[in-house]
Formats: C-alpha cells, structure tokens, sequence
C-alpha cells in the first residue's frame, strides 16, 4: 500500500485542478461522474475533490490539499483511516488470496463476534446495506406469510424498489413510487408514514394489521439529518408489531456499533426490556470495506436457505478480506474509543453552538450517540417535515467555507457528520478554527436569501 510520500497525484494539463480534470472525464463515463449520487456535490455546488489517500482523521485530494474529514466514509472509519492494526490484518488476509467462493474463518468470528455484541441469535452476510434490508424484509415475508410493509418518510433503507417509496394521499395508504424506474406495483404494498407518529402507527395497525409483514425503522434516522426517536417510540414500535404478529426490523446499517454500542441497542429499546426481530448491519462492522449483514432470532433467520424456503445468495457474501476488516474493527472497539469519539463529538457540538450563535444563524444541532446533524432552523426536528425546514441555501454557504479552511463536512444539509477516534487535539481544534468565518458566510446566505 501506497504511504502518503509514495502516492503519486494526479497531474492534469494546463492549470486546471486535478479534481476538476478528473471530474470531467468521470462525467464522460459515469453518470454525473460519481457512483453515489451525494457525491457530486450538487446539493452544495462546486466540484467534488476526489481523494487521493486518508491517514487518520484526514483527507488528502489529488490536489495535494488536507482536509479534516467528518464524514468518515458516512460512517464506517470509527477508529479513523488506514488505523495500523486493521491495514496489518487485512494485508496479511489478502496474502492468503481474496475470494475463495467457499466458507471461511473469518466470516465465523466476525459472525461469533455480531452474536455476542448485539441483540441476535444468528446473522448472514451480504455485500451492501440495501442488500441487508432487502434480504430482512423478504425474510419476514417469509416468515410471517404477509406482504405488506412500514416504513417512515425520511428514513433510507438503501435502494430497494419496494422502499423508494413516498407516501400515499392518505395517513395510511399504500405508497406511490418515489422515483422513475420504480414502477407502482413494487410499492403497492409499502406504507410510508411520518416519522416518530404513534397514532399513525396505530391508525396503519388498525387498518391493516394482519396482513403487515414488518415495519422496518432506522434506530435513529440519518439520512434526512440525525433525528432521534422520541421516548419509547421504538419500544411503542416493537410492542405493536408484536400485538399484531408483525416483525420489527431495527435498520442499524449506520447506527450500529456507532450509535448503538457497548450492548445498548434499538438507542431507547433494550433498557426498556425489548429487542428487534430482525436487525441489519453495514458501515462500521466491515471496517471499511462493503460489507453488511442481518440478523435475529434463530427461529426467524432458519426460515433462510439452505435451512428453509426463502431463498437469499450473493456469492461475495462473507468476502475473507471484508470480514477480517471488520472483526479487527470491532475488536479495537473498546470503551475508550467511545468515549474518545465522545468528548470529541461534544467539543465540535460546544464550537458549533457558540459559532452559530455568535452569527446569529438559527440552529439546531441533534445527536444520536456519536452521529450528530446540523440542521439550519430554529426547532427541533422530529420528523421529514422539519428536518426540510432547514436552511440548504446557508448550509452550502457554511460547506464551502468549511472546505475552503481545510475541514470536509457532508456535501448535503440532510446527512450525518461523523467523527473517529483518530480525531485529536489539532484535528478538532482546525475544525474549532473555521467555524467562525464560516457561520457568518451561512449566516450572510440566509439573510441573502430572505432579501
């Protein structure tokens, strides 16, 4: 692997950033010239730096120019980039060849090791996030003999048909698609409801309760901005699917071992006494490499095949090198390391209050363990509705300035900040540094914009 002195950058022609020059010709081969869409900076302008190398708590651009990253991969890097000991495990596994197509040890101990951290009895491998709530929610099918599903407006579950979804013309209709290439009848049986409301939730239960396979729920939403679930509003969740025979899939891709962690799972559920049916993983436990699982209670994860009837394949699933990463992962995952990441979190939320509030920028910020968003409006934020209060305008005003001073934040007003144990004294002190200039330019967007 290549160190920081022996990476070569990219030199374009001419004068024009390497970014830019390669931005061009990504846009001639791929669509928008990136392969996630938040990637292409369109909800904030510009162009998007493409990195060459990460070390710890930085990002270095093909450029040449270090910035302190906070968004960590959206998730994932929790003991930061290149961490020594997982580069050490996972150099000595490719060693040893990079896909057999057979089972592996390693899948077994980061399989063992799922089990004895989280809420599940057993768990199966897949590549990708959306390859783990699709599987879940095909398996509750399966297992319950209905069709129909919940999910809440704001909450992401990857790209599956049945879940890009919007909500119907009614509190509890089936849901209409939310996006071309979907077509209706992958919906028909999807019902969206509004986020962290228990008499929609009840008024869905009442209407179709017996036919309702799951309701799947993030433990707490990030993809439209961290917003946590009120009190007891999961616990209210997995008491009603109970009642009515259904299954509660807790969507931990981005929470797990991040929000949820050290045994405190569903963020208000097990110290209430209840735990998911089913719950998907991704992000942190593939230390950085496409990696996600599902899992649950024995009786429901052996309805799979070979075992049972529903049928579910992937042929990287269980990958030796994306398991090793993510066992070394979880392994240097110690209380220390939350904690660390912790007391960091705290000091940017500190700086960003005194920051914003100095500017005069209508602000709130919302955490759920370690994830924290910023949404630019001045209430909270307890569903998709307010969280698209916020202010985009500013919040492109506040990235750039950001950016301009050497810190990376999301290219989105609608998406998670992360940090990593790796964040240290002079990493959160540059992030302390730009927050000021970059208030008042996202304080002089908004005014602009009311103008």
């Amino acid at each position: 692997m290549l160190s920081d002195n022996d990476a070569v950058p990219y030199d374009p022609p001419g004068s024009v950033p390497a970014s830019e020059a390669l931005f061009a010709r990504a846009k001639a081969v791929t669509p928008g010239g990136v392969n996630s869409p938040v990637r292409a900076f369109n909800a904030v302008g510009g162009t998007p730096r493409f990195i060459r190398s990460a070390q710890g708590a930085w990002l270095t651009d093909v450029d040449g120019n270090d910035y302190v990253d906070l968004i960590c991969s959206w998730g994932p890097m929790l003991l930061g980039h290149a961490h020594p000991e997982v580069l050490a495990a996972v150099s000595a596994a490719v060693a040893r060849g990079t896909s057999y197509g057979t089972p592996t040890e390693p899948e077994v101990e980061l399989a063992e090791e799922l089990v004895h951290r989280a809420p599940v009895e057993e768990v199966r491998f897949v590549s990708s996030g959306t390859e783990a709530t699709m599987s879940a929610i095909r398996l509750a099918r399966g297992f319950t003999g209905r069709d129909v599903v919940i999910k809440f407006a704001g909450c992401y579950h990857g790209h599956v048909d049945a879940l890009l979804a919007s909500a119907g013309s009614g509190l509890a209709t089936f849901a209409v698609p939310g996006t071309p290439g979907v077509p209706a009848s992958s919906t028909e049986l999807t019902v969206v409801l509004p986020y962290n409301d228990r008499d929609a939730v009840s008024k869905a239960f009442a209407e179709y309760g017996d036919r309702i396979a799951c309701l799947i729920t993030e433990a707490s939403p990030g993809n439209m901005g961290v917003v946590p679930p009120l009190p007891g509003f999961n616990a209210f969740l997995a008491e009603i699917c109970a009642t009515n025979g259904a299954l509660f899939i807790s969507d931990e891709v981005m929470t797990g071992f991040r929000a949820s962690a050290q045994g405190h799972w569903g963020l208000d559920g097990k110290v209430e006494g209840w735990t998911p049916d089913l719950v998907t993983f991704g992000k942190v436990m593939g230390g950085g490499f496409p990696a996600a699982a599902f899992g649950g209670r024995a009786e429901i994860m052996r309805r799979l095949s070979p075992e049972g009837p529903v049928y579910q394949a992937g042929t990287l699933a269980g990958n030796p090198i994306a398991t090793t990463a993510g066992l070394a992962t979880l392994r240097l995952a110690t209380d220390d390391v939350y904690a660390h990441i912790s007391a960091a979190a705290e000091t940017v939320k500190g700086a960003i209050a005194e920051a914003f509030g100095a500017a005069g920028l209508p602000h709130v910020i919302q955490n759920a363990g370690t994830m924290f968003s910023v949404f630019l409006t001045d209430e909270p934020v307890t569903d998709f509705e307010g969280a698209k209060r916020t202010d985009e305008q500013a919040y492109a005003a506040l990235f750039h300035s950001m950016l301009d001073q050497g810190v990376y934040l999301p290219p989105s007003a609608y998406e998670a900040w992360f940090l990593s144990s790796a964040h240290d004294e002079r990493a959160v002190q540059q992030i302390i540094d730009a927050l000021p200039a970059a208030a008042r330019a996202a304080a002089a967007a908004s005014e602009g914009e009311k103008k």
